[in-house]
C-alpha cells in the first residue's frame, strides 16, 4: 500500500481500484503534476481511467488533506503528496522548473516574526518566483537544502519520443 492510499485508509476513505491506481501515481510523483499529467500516467496503467475521475479524485484527496494544491502562476494546478517533510518552493519562470528547498534561516525567521506579532505559527506556504543568472550556480550552505525536478529520475511511463 502506498503512502497516498494509507493516508487514505487512515481516513475512512473508500478506495476503488481507480482510485488507488491514481494515488499510486501521486505517490511515486517526483515532481508536481497537473491533472492532464496523471491523467496520462494513470491511463497508461489503466485505460479505462477517465480525466473526470482523476479530477474528482484529486479533489477528494486535497479535500481529505493527503494531497496540496499549488499553483505556480503558469495556469494549471499541480498537486503534490502532502508529507511531514516541510519544503517551499522556488519557481522558474521561464522554464517552469520547480526547485524544492528548505532553509532553516527562513523557519527560524518566520517564527520570529510571527512571534514578534504575538502569534504562534501553525503553518505558511513560501513560493519564489525568478529566472537563473547565466552562469551562477547555486551555492550551497548549512541550513539549505533543495531539488530541482530535472535533477529527478525520469517517469519511466512518460513517453519520451
Amino acid at each position: 500500500m502506498d503512502r497516498i492510499e494509507k493516508l487514505c485508509a487512515d481516513r475512512g476513505m473508500r478506495m476503488t481500484e481507480q482510485r488507488r491506481v491514481i494515488a499510486r501515481v501521486l505517490s511515486n510523483a517526483l515532481d508536481h503534476p497537473d491533472v492532464e499529467e496523471l491523467y496520462r500516467r494513470a491511463s497508461a496503467i489503466d485505460p479505462h481511467i477517465s480525466i473526470a475521475t482523476v479530477y474528482r479524485t484529486v479533489r477528494l484527496f486535497e479535500e481529505a488533506g493527503v494531497v496540496e494544491k499549488h499553483d505556480f502562476g503558469d495556469g494549471r494546478s499541480r498537486y503534490e503528496e502532502a508529507g511531514e517533510d516541510h519544503h517551499d518552493h522556488l519557481i522558474d519562470t521561464k522554464t517552469g522548473d520547480v526547485i524544492e528547498f528548505f532553509d532553516a534561516e527562513i523557519e527560524h525567521l518566520k517564527n520570529e516574526i510571527a512571534r514578534k506579532l504575538g502569534y504562534e505559527l501553525v503553518g505558511h506556504k513560501l513560493e519564489l518566483y525568478g529566472h537563473r543568472i547565466p552562469g551562477v550556480e547555486p551555492s550551497e550552505r548549512e541550513g539549505l537544502i533543495y531539488r530541482r525536478e530535472r535533477d529527478v529520475p525520469k517517469d519511466p511511463t512518460k513517453d519520451e519520443g
